[in-house]
C-alpha cells in the first residue's frame, strides 16, 4: 500500500489551520508542518491533529521552506497544501487511486476567493501541482514549482483559498523582485509581481510589469492567457484604451475559447467607445457579441479563469448592455437566468427595475 503524507508550512495561521487540517486528517496517513516563526497557537493545533513539527528558520524562499516539510516526510507520496485551504469535496479514493497508478504529479482544482471591482464576492479557479511521489522537490523563491519531467494530470480534489482576502504584498513583493533581478526576462515573475500589484491597487505597476510579460511570453506558457486578460484590465483601469485595441485584435483567434478574454473584450469595447464615441462606434456591435461568445464558451476548466465569466457575469452585463439600449425584455431574460444561478447583483437589478 502507498502511503501519503500532507506537508506544510505555517506562520500564525491559527484562525484557519484547523479547517485545514480537519478537511485532510483523514485523507493521509501523516501530516508533517514547518513552522517558520509562529508566535501564536500554529504548533499546538497542529500536534493536536497529530502532526509532527519541526522548526525552520525562515529565510525569505518559499521552496527551502517547502523542501524542508519534503525532507522530513516519511511516505510514499506528498499531498501539499497552504493552512488557509481546505478540501471540499469527497476525494479520498481519487487520491488512493491516483497514487497506486503509477508515477505522475496531480493537479488540483484550486477555487480562490476575492473580492471584485464592485466589492462583490468572487471566486477564480486554476490548477496546480500539489500532489507527487516522494523524492520531487521545489524551485523557486515565492511562487514555487515543483521541478519535474513526470507527466501532469488533473485529478478532482478541489480546494477552497480565502488567503487573497487578505493581501499579502508587503511580504511577497519585495521577493519577486530579487527573483526579477535575477530573472529580469522571466515573464511569470513579471505576472506574479504584477498580480500582486494589481492586489494593492498600484495599477501603473501592475501595467508596467504585465506590459513586460507579455512582452515575453512565448504562448506556450500555461499562464500566458491570464497575461493577456490581466493586462487589458490594467489598460482599462489607467486609461491607455487604444494601446489596448491591438491586443484585443491580435489575441482574438490565439484566446477565441477563453471566457475571460472574451469577457474583458466587452468591457473593453464599452469603455473605448465611451471615451471616443465618434471614433469607435462602430464597434458597438462587438459589445454583446462578447458576452456572447462568453456563453457560448460556457464554464469550462480548460483555463485558469474567473468562475462565472462564462455564465452569471456574462449575462449580468449583456442585461446591462440591453437595457441601456432598451431592450428591456432581453435585459430581463438576461438577469433573471444569472438571478437562478444565484448572482446576488443581477437578482437585485430585477428588483430595482420591477421586472
Amino acid at each position: 500500500m502507498k502511503t501519503l503524507a500532507l506537508t506544510m508550512i505555517a506562520r500564525n495561521e491559527e484562525a484557519v489551520l484547523s479547517r485545514c487540517l480537519e478537511s485532510a486528517r483523514n485523507l493521509v496517513d501523516e501530516i508533517i508542518l514547518v513552522d517558520t516563526g509562529s508566535t501564536d497557537d500554529t504548533k499546538q493545533i497542529a500536534h493536536s491533529f497529530g502532526a509532527k513539527v519541526y522548526d525552520w528558520t525562515w529565510n525569505q524562499n518559499f521552496s527551502d521552506a517547502r523542501n524542508a516539510a519534503l525532507e522530513h516526510s516519511s511516505c510514499d507520496w506528498n499531498l501539499v497544501l497552504d493552512a488557509d485551504e481546505y478540501i471540499n469535496n469527497d476525494c479520498e479514493d481519487a487520491l488512493r487511486q491516483f497514487i497506486h497508478q503509477g508515477d505522475r504529479i496531480g493537479k488540483i482544482k484550486l477555487v480562490n476567493q476575492f473580492l471584485d471591482n464592485g466589492n462583490i464576492l468572487s471566486y477564480a479557479q486554476c490548477f496546480i501541482s500539489r500532489l507527487f511521489p516522494s523524492g520531487l522537490r521545489y524551485e523557486g523563491r515565492i511562487h514555487e514549482q515543483i521541478i519535474s519531467d513526470l507527466p501532469r494530470a488533473t485529478i478532482p480534489v478541489e480546494v477552497q483559498h480565502d488567503g487573497y482576502m487578505k493581501p499579502k504584498s508587503d511580504r511577497n513583493i519585495p521577493i519577486l523582485e530579487l527573483e526579477i533581478q535575477k530573472h529580469p526576462n522571466d515573464s511569470y515573475y513579471h505576472y506574479q509581481i504584477a498580480k500582486e500589484y494589481r492586489g494593492i491597487d498600484d495599477h501603473l505597476q501592475a501595467y508596467h510589469h504585465l506590459k513586460k510579460a507579455y512582452a515575453l511570453l512565448t504562448k506556450q506558457e500555461s499562464y500566458s492567457p491570464n497575461v493577456i486578460v490581466n493586462l487589458l484590465y490594467e489598460i482599462i483601469a489607467i486609461d491607455r484604451l487604444e494601446e489596448g485595441l491591438p491586443i484585443v485584435r491580435k489575441e482574438q483567434r490565439f484566446l477565441h475559447d477563453f471566457a475571460d478574454f472574451q469577457f474583458v473584450c466587452g468591457i473593453f469595447y464599452m469603455k473605448l467607445i465611451l471615451g471616443n464615441t465618434a471614433k469607435y462606434i462602430d464597434l458597438f456591435p462587438l459589445i454583446e457579441e462578447s458576452y456572447l461568445k462568453c456563453l457560448q464558451i460556457g464554464e469550462t476548466d480548460r483555463y485558469d479563469n474567473v468562475i462565472g465569466t462564462g455564465s452569471f457575469t456574462a449575462l449580468h452585463n449583456l442585461g446591462s448592455f440591453y437595457e441601456v439600449t432598451g431592450k428591456l425584455d432581453k435585459a430581463k431574460h438576461c438577469y433573471q437566468e444569472a438571478a437562478a444561478l444565484g448572482y446576488e447583483p443581477s437578482r437585485m437589478r430585477l428588483q430595482q427595475l420591477r421586472l
